[in-house]
């Protein structure tokens, strides 16, 4: 049911960007498909943190705050004059430590993650704020741009840079213990505890590997921007869920691909696209997209139904 789900997802993908071809000549051109991937990928890779999350059964709301503390870490450490390796460290760390933090509280602290993640979302937002005075953070050198800017080829960086992170990120998930253990405490918890697995390290690995993916993500947005915002990251939670959720991840836990949340993000981004295309309202914009998460989570709810049936 789960590959069946995730071809028909690839299916609504090519059915959508057919729609918007015939609807707008724009549309289906080499620069525009590199366009789109390339303003995709960002959102794909903090996607990609989520669906480790979601996949264990959690939640993570604070990814977009996390987005916006990491880039304004990294931008006050190149504006400090540091170099760019031990300023991507620091954005890096920044943003794990967010991540462990939220797995902590969740694993140890036996709260929910929904609770948790949405109090250190307004903590690290706050915090980025308040660190930067509410300005945004500028004066890099030219050479910190290459990471939003360079190409390899006709291939933007940003593209490569999101196709590593998922090619790293599927081996860890399908080809190693940590991976298989991800989906085990999704499925059933207290089961795999009982099979000896250290569930609350494991539990408190999953945030930090969404910490950091929100964290590299916060890079390339940095990049792009040659500027730290501490106002970045708004609403990124939410694109990250739905790129998760109609890639096919479960949100009850235990299924779900980075395949297809890949797909998902590329859904989001191909109608975004579209729709700026076409001319269409940001504010009708809103309205589509947050249709799109609820009837990819009915969609969700109904297979779970009939596979229990």
């Amino acid at each position: 049911m789960n590959r069946a789900r995730q071809f028909g997802t690839v299916i609504g993908l090519v059915l959508l960007s057919a729609a918007l071809w015939i609807l707008t000549p724009h549309f289906l051109t080499v620069s525009n498909l590199l366009n789109v991937v390339e303003q995709t990928s960002i959102n794909a890779i903090v996607a990609v943190g989520m669906t480790f999350v979601i996949v264990s059964g959690g939640i993570d709301l604070s990814v977009g705050s996390i987005v916006a503390l990491a880039g304004v870490v990294l931008g006050t450490a190149l504006q400090g004059g540091q170099p760019l390796p031990a300023a991507l460290m620091l954005a890096l760390a920044a943003g794990t430590i967010c991540g462990l933090g939220n797995g902590a509280l969740i694993s140890w602290g036996g709260l929910p993650p929904f609770i948790v993640t949405l109090g250190t979302m307004s903590i690290a937002r706050g915090a980025a704020l308040l660190f930067t005075e509410g300005r945004p953070v500028s004066g890099f050198d030219a050479g910190f741009r290459v990471i939003a800017t360079g190409r390899v080829g006709f291939v933007p960086a940003p593209v490569i840079a999101m196709a590593i992170v998922y090619a790293a990120a599927h081996f860890v998930l399908t080809r190693t213990t940590f991976g298989r253990y991800v989906y085990a405490i999704g499925g059933n918890e207290e089961a795999t505890r009982l099979s000896g697995v250290a569930v609350r390290f494991h539990k408190t690995m999953i945030y930090g590997v969404s910490g950091l993916m929100s964290a590299i993500a916060a890079v390339m947005l940095t990049a792009r921007l040659n500027s730290a915002q501490p106002i970045a990251g708004i609403n990124y939670e939410l694109d990250a869920i739905a790129a998760t959720v109609i890639g096919g991840t479960s949100l009850m836990g235990g299924e779900g691909t980075l395949g297809g949340t890949l797909v998902g993000a590329l859904i989001m981004g191909v109608l975004r696209n579209g729709l700026n295309l076409l001319g269409v309202s940001s504010f009708l914009q809103q309205i589509v997209i947050g249709g799109v998460i609820v009837v990819a989570v009915l969609l969700d709810t109904v297979l779970k139904r009939k596979n229990r049936t």
